[in-house]
């Protein structure tokens, strides 16, 4: 019995003394696996996804009415998303034509030109559709948009789809008035100078108008209103694996049937979001748009 005794405390004094070798296939799987795990695991915390608005307002302005929005839809999906703004609408498509974004709130027009470039995929937008307006004073003389022919007319960007692609577009075939653009940055600089006398008219959607103080919008008259079409889509680049996309999707839509959603939402504006997909913006490519696009 103390033989037996004896040689099991060798036994353990003998594992207990001996190091785990690294040269063990068992340990060195285990290691390796821990290895993967960790380095998998923080790799995921560690991925933060940029999130793009287009500057359809002032800077300030974007922020307040976006920030909460993209930390709340960070909340419910459990992905990491970095609001960025770009300072004007030229270098927010800037970064569009170069990728730099994971996910955009873009004009639909550009997400369908670089499509073969960048690929860009719609997740939601609102479903009330857009339409560009031109607007003037309230006391302007002008009556029809032929009358502007000559005349200086503001747009956000040249590229802005509602805004200027479309509203310039209509200005040349069906008023036959050959304008004076020029570009302010935002819709709301747009609105600014046709009520400061700055210029004759201006482009703008529906949408923003309304967004604008009351002191601002309700100076202003609609002149003209274009064909609709879908509205801006939140985009996701095909980099973003598609369990990603699809997280931030459902997010989007189960934030957007709360009332806390709606009321923040509306503010974008975007009243109520639904699915999207490339399709719902096919029809643009038969506008005969790409000549009047500029590049800059």
């Amino acid at each position: 019995m103390n033989m037996d005794n004896a040689t099991t405390k060798d036994r353990f004094s003998f594992i207990r003394k001996t190091p785990l070798s690294l040269h063990n296939p068992v340990v060195a799987l285990l290691l390796c696996l821990a290895s993967f795990f960790a380095t998998s695991f923080n790799a995921m915390a560690q991925t933060t996804y940029t999130f793009a608005v287009v500057p359809q307002f002032e800077q300030r302005k974007l922020f307040a009415i976006w920030k909460p929005i993209v930390d709340e839809v960070a909340q419910r999906s459990g992905l990491s998303l970095k609001l960025v703004a770009t300072l004007s609408v030229p270098e927010f498509e800037h970064g569009i034509g170069q990728g730099a974004f994971d996910f955009v709130y873009a004009n639909p027009y550009h997400i369908m030109k670089v499509s073969s470039s960048q690929g860009y995929i719609p997740l939601v937008r609102d479903s009330a559709p857009l339409r560009g307006i031109l607007v003037v004073r309230k006391d302007s003389p002008i009556h029809s948009p032929a009358e502007l022919d000559g005349k200086t007319v503001a747009f956000p960007s040249p590229n802005a789809i509602g805004a200027s692609l479309l509203m310039r577009a209509d200005l040349a075939r069906l008023f036959k008035a050959t304008v004076k653009p020029l570009y302010v940055k935002t819709h709301s600089s747009v609105y600014l100078h046709v009520v400061n006398g700055l210029a004759s008219a201006g482009g703008g959607v529906e949408k923003t108008l309304q967004e604008q103080d009351p002191s601002i919008r309700d100076a202003l008259k609609v002149l003209y209103t274009t064909r609709e079409m879908a509205s801006h889509p939140i985009a996701a680049h095909p980099r973003v694996p598609k369990e990603v996309r699809e997280k931030l999707r459902s997010a989007l839509l189960e934030f957007g049937a709360t009332r806390e959603g709606r009321e923040m939402l509306a503010k974008v504006p975007m009243e109520q979001v639904v699915s999207t997909s490339i399709d719902d913006y096919a029809a643009m490519r038969t506008w005969g748009l790409e000549s009047l696009w500029v590049d800059e």
